[in-house]
């Protein structure tokens, strides 16, 4: 099968209904395939992503020609976005009304060939009247949206840049007809409790002779044909290692191929689990097992690796999942505003062990499913985009959208009004017969007495976040599994706003509010939210720091967000909490600014990423403040290994003096947690939370960290400060060592005589292993600095190290 090289193609627009009339200018662009009309115009420099210019009011055409042996051709498209018409050779041979359906066509070619492609100008879909909604979201900019197959991408003001989705976005692929393939594939690789593996694999097979034989893990079998034509086989390979996600064990991959004559076809590779859902001791909650193993799941909402042109390849996606797998998540979610992805995207997280929660594309409107024809494209979508996904183990939940019995249920509808067949029985049909190994939820949130009670089900938990309550909500809300969860704006690294933003100051330019995320018509946005934050962890005014110093006032934003989500999830992990998993709205921003994403819009990680991946760790300590109930230190083993560890606590004065110190042996099990009480660790009584106030408070820090038995070496640390942050600058040592080792990476060594809050290295373009933490005295800390894989890096790291308590930077050269 070959692909069209996007170099051949070129694309024009034109007014709605007329392939004559058009900008001129804007007629013969040069495009690529796939791609979208935003990103060829882009690259030629008439559009801008800044300030996108709408394109759902022109027609575009795509246009090709191409040398082929005169015969029988298929050709295959991937996603055509949205309203589309495939012209070949002045004869319309293909309509499409849904970008997530995919599409075939055969057609007699002839030596020289000439396709178009018309992509129809959407609006005046999106204003036809359909059947009357029960409710009208906020969400989105139009109505109509929910009666047409597309995007919510670029329809969402406050959410995303309108850049719209128009194009033939997904490949478009050319063979003889007559050419060997397998089509309707279907795999199911099983894990038993007792650990037997079992694949099961049904297909159809074309234009090849002769009987398929099935082979994985070293193990072969002869395929059985069945009536209708279909090929099937089970094979029950032996001492296979189960997949499983990459924080608890070794995400073991197989590859499985198919022998027809003297052709072999691959598969792909698969993994050997099994996924159940836990709904805990009273029914009500949500959680997952993998293999009989509870798995916290933590991640985030993925959102676009490229808004612009909608890219799938592997390329695209890899480094951007090799982040979060690197912050150890273990789950990415695709809400149902977004956009399916490729299978090249799945087949990167079943390698690095990341677990998919694939939400449908529907998203809080009311859909009209008793429309058959819409009911038929709904089927149709199903069945393409599960067949991306036939064997990948990443996939572990399929959901039937986002937030759309919750906007129901807000509007104060009964629940006879919001829950309805399609998340009720059209999808989860759909999904019972086409990946049966997957568990399936209806709708996210759902699952309560309302859809959105965090207590039961499946929560959008924003308690903590937009509804500005205190940090103990984490723990009252009684939150048992959640969706999104920890929105905020948050700061990228100066580099980025350097770059994306140049000479904005925060709060004094439109361009900067313009990138601050909002819901469409709240009265507020998400730095009103950090905001609030800053001034209730901090008590600094942030509009008064904001105007006297712009630069402190990004530093203690970058911060503070970070520090919010380490102690939340500090308290969703322990043992005992009714939380088993959370993932923060979201992954990556799709625009440059001081978004939603812990990853900016170039790639980069911004000070809220490691503050995830430090709460993120398999193995972990951190420390919860039980008021007079003392200081709670929670050690957690999320790997099948048994670890051998000493816990050890001192509690310093003036960030530096120890004033008492305790230290216990360990034993860690495989998968487990377990808490303990401070005084373990002291042996008798010391007010280490400062609840009891007996007298002045003896210290302002303590310091809780898990050392290797063997070698003493400091494997994970975590802080309390028990009189709140004190960050007056101070004038303690900071020494740094800059070294090189003979691989050719570099290592920061840094070492303090006095506790350090949120020290920052900035070197570019190198990025740090771990930044914005805490350094506390007595510790050399040290830092692999990494170039970064976006720009060209010098030879040496050049940069200042900092931290919010400290006068001055030093130097790194």
């Amino acid at each position: 099968m070959a692909d069209f090289n996007g170099a051949h193609w070129t694309i024009a627009l034109c007014a709605p209904g007329s392939a004559d009339a058009g900008d001129r200018r804007l007629d013969g662009v040069p495009a690529k395939v796939p791609g979208t009309a935003a990103g060829a115009l882009a690259t030629a420099g008439l559009y801008d992503p800044e300030n996108p210019q709408p394109l759902h009011d022109k027609d575009v055409w795509y246009r090709t020609e191409f040398d082929t042996d005169p015969g029988r051709y298929r050709l295959s498209f991937g996603g055509l976005a949205t309203i589309a018409e495939v012209w070949l050779n002045g004869k319309r041979i293909l309509d499409s009304r849904n970008m997530f359906r995919k599409y075939e066509a055969e057609a007699e070619l002839s030596a020289s060939n000439r396709m178009e492609i018309c992509f129809r100008a959407l609006e005046p879909h999106l204003n036809v009247r359909g059947p009357r909604a029960r409710w009208k979201p906020q969400l989105a900019t139009s109505q109509g949206l929910r009666l047409i197959r597309t995007t919510l991408l670029g329809h969402m003001p406050g959410w995303c840049p309108d850049i719209h989705a128009v194009g033939p976005y997904r490949p478009i692929r050319l063979e003889p007809a007559d050419t060997p393939r397998i089509t309707d594939t279907h795999i199911l690789a099983d894990l038993a409790p007792d650990g037997s593996a079992t694949l099961t694999v049904s297909l159809k097979l074309e234009n090849a002779g002769g009987t398929p034989e099935l082979s994985c893990a070293g193990t072969t079998a002869e395929m059985t044909r069945q009536e209708d034509g279909t090929w099937t086989a089970v094979l029950r390979p032996v001492d296979v290692t189960p997949w499983m996600p990459h924080t608890h064990g070794d995400p073991a991959l197989h590859d499985v191929t198919v022998k027809a004559g003297e052709r072999q076809f691959s598969l792909g590779k698969t993994g050997f689990r099994r996924m159940e859902v836990d709904h805990g001791a009273d029914g009500q909650g949500f959680g997952l097992k993998v293999n009989g193993v509870s798995v916290f799941c933590r991640g985030a909402v993925w959102t676009s690796a490229d808004l612009l042109n909608l890219s799938g390849d592997a390329q695209t996606y890899r480094s951007l999942l090799e982040a979060a797998r690197d912050a150890g998540m273990n789950m990415l979610r695709i809400g149902g505003t977004m956009l399916y992805e490729t299978r090249a995207f799945f087949e990167i997280c079943d390698e690095l062990g990341l677990l998919v929660w694939q939400d449908f594309q529907f998203a809080n409107y009311d859909y009209p499913v008793k429309d058959e024809e819409f009911v038929h494209e709904i089927h149709a979508e199903i069945r393409d985009q599960l067949a991306e996904t036939q064997g990948c183990p990443s996939l572990a939940v399929l959901c039937g959208g986002s937030e759309i019995y919750q906007q129901g249920a807000m509007m104060g509808l009964p629940e006879d009004r919001w829950k309805g067949p399609l998340c009720e029985e059209i999808l989860p049909d759909l999904a019972g017969s086409l990946r049966p190994d997957v568990p399936y939820v209806p709708n996210s949130p759902s699952g309560g007495v309302l859809p959105f009670s965090p207590g039961e089900g499946i929560a959008h938990y924003y308690g903590v976040g937009a509804y500005l309550r205190p940090l103990e909500d984490a723990r009252r809300a009684n939150v048992r599994f959640a969706g999104e969860c920890l929105a905020f704006s948050n700061i990228p690294e100066q580099r980025g706003l350097d770059e994306g933003l140049p000479g904005i100051r925060p709060g004094h330019d439109p361009r900067w509010k313009a990138r601050v995320p909002r819901d469409r018509g709240a009265g507020w946005d998400f730095e009103d939210v950090r905001d609030h934050y800053l001034k209730t962890l901090y008590g600094i005014d942030p509009t008064a720091l904001r105007y006297g110093d712009p630069d402190r006032y990004l530093d203690l934003g970058r911060a503070v967000t970070g520090e919010i989500m380490e102690q939340t999830f500090a308290e969703w992990r322990r043992e005992g909490s009714s939380c088993r998993g959370a993932l923060v709205w979201t992954f990556q921003d799709l625009a440059m600014g001081a978004g939603w994403g812990v990853i900016d819009a170039a790639g980069r990680p911004k000070p809220a990423f490691y503050a995830l991946k430090r709460a993120f760790r398999p193995l972990q300590v951190s420390v919860t403040d039980e008021g007079t109930g003392g200081l709670a230190i929670h050690v957690i083993n999320d790997r099948p290994e048994e670890k051998t560890v000493t816990l050890t606590l001192d509690c310093l004065k003036d960030g530096r003096v120890p004033v008492v110190s305790g230290r216990k042996d360990l034993t860690l099990a495989p998968h487990s947690a377990r808490t303990l009480n401070a005084v373990e660790l002291t042996g008798a009584f010391f007010d280490v939370t400062y609840a009891y106030r007996f007298g002045p408070p003896s210290h302002d820090v303590t310091v809780v960290r898990l050392l290797c038995r063997e070698s003493g070496e400091s494997l994970v640390e975590a802080f309390q400060f028990p009189l709140g942050p004190d960050l007056a600058a101070c004038s303690a040592t900071l020494d740094t060592n800059l070294r090189q080792s003979e691989d050719g990476a570099w290592w920061l060594d840094l070492e303090t005589d006095r506790m350090l809050r949120s020290v920052n290295i900035h070197v570019d373009p190198f990025r740090p292993s771990d930044n914005w933490f805490h350094l506390a005295p007595g510790k050399k800390r040290r830092i692999e600095l990494r170039p970064d894989p976006r720009t060209e890096s010098p030879a040496r790291p050049i940069g200042f190290v900092s931290a919010l308590n400290r006068n001055g930077k030093v130097t790194v050269t």
